[in-house]
């Protein structure tokens, strides 16, 4: 007896764990609750196990429904983008993109890229997701988006090792300091070390931004002495203004500044990433997406 089991039922198990409930998930799937509880007692005689706690409010599943259903999103979504594929193939599915992008990007090239895109192919349907790369990488993985605009450095080598990815232009980091600081008085540029006993503005634990310039400070042999975090590129720059800290952010970061704020280049060896376009590891791409790419690397190009 095989322990893999029908799609329907597996979209019924995957839409209650993110609805909450038997009623929410059948709204979300456009069935009756008695459908989706069929589905899901269904599922439970075939595995011989309990995939959901009925006792809890909201419904809770248990840890071998958590199990099942982190499985039946992907395996849902890969159907779904072999359905999109093969209408589009065929003509007869309105044409769509979802592009993804980390927010400096949707601040400054992406959008020029999106309105030429728009005037070349005006029957296409755009979704535009604002979001970090932890958040969007997961998305494209799972075909939720046609490509994401993201970042990579040698901090993080292996996060996009299984997508396919376009290399953009890299992005050196800058520092920001405040406009009455000592390094704003100067025309000599900083280096990393010089900013060693200074108070930082920084980001949270799990930025990405902020990992690079951590690992490019400990490789100039100290920890930066992080005070306040963000990682909100805006909210830094406020935070640098009001005296709190020094910061190392991306170029893009520190294109449009915040009053009080003054940037300098670094000297020597200095925090980089690399812009690139992530998009799902596949044979086929639609010319959407195909002509998507070709944009963005031409507004990037003299970047590069």
């Amino acid at each position: 007896m095989t322990l893999i089991p029908a799609v329907p039922r597996l979209q019924a198990l995957a839409a209650l764990e993110a609805a909450g409930s038997f009623s929410a998930a059948a709204a979300a799937l456009g069935v009756s609750q008695s459908a989706v509880s069929q589905h899901v007692a269904a599922l439970e005689r075939q595995v011989g196990a309990a995939l959901v706690d009925r006792g809890a409010r909201p419904a809770q599943l248990t840890p071998a429904g958590h199990v099942l259903a982190e499985h039946a999103r992907a395996v849902v979504a890969r159907l779904d983008a072999a359905e999109r594929d093969l209408l589009d193939v065929l003509g007869r599915q309105e044409r769509r993109l979802r592009l993804g992008s980390v927010p400096t990007a949707l601040a400054s090239f992406v959008p020029g890229a999106v309105a030429r895109l728009r005037a070349e192919l005006p029957d296409v349907a755009l979704t535009v997701v604002d979001d970090h790369v932890q958040g969007l990488l997961p998305r494209v993985r799972e075909r939720e988006l046609d490509l994401a605009v993201v970042f990579t450095s040698s901090s993080a080598p292996d996060q996009v090792s299984d997508l396919e990815v376009v290399p953009l232009f890299d992005d050196a980091y800058r520092v920001l300091v405040p406009t009455g600081h000592r390094l704003a008085k100067t025309d000599r540029s900083p280096s990393l070390r010089d900013l060693r006993e200074e108070s930082w503005v920084g980001g949270a634990g799990g930025s990405t931004w902020f990992r690079v310039v951590r690992d490019a400070c400990r490789r100039q042999g100290f920890e930066p002495r992080v005070g306040v975090v963000s990682d909100d590129h805006v909210a830094v720059q406020a935070l640098v203004a009001a005296g709190l800290g020094v910061a190392v952010v991306p170029g893009l970061a520190a294109s449009a500044r915040v009053r009080g704020v003054t940037a300098r280049d670094l000297r020597g060896p200095g925090p980089v990433r690399q812009l690139a376009v992530a998009l799902p590891a596949s044979d086929y791409r639609t010319r959407a997406t195909t002509r998507m790419t070709e944009l963005l690397l031409r507004a990037t190009r003299a970047r590069r």
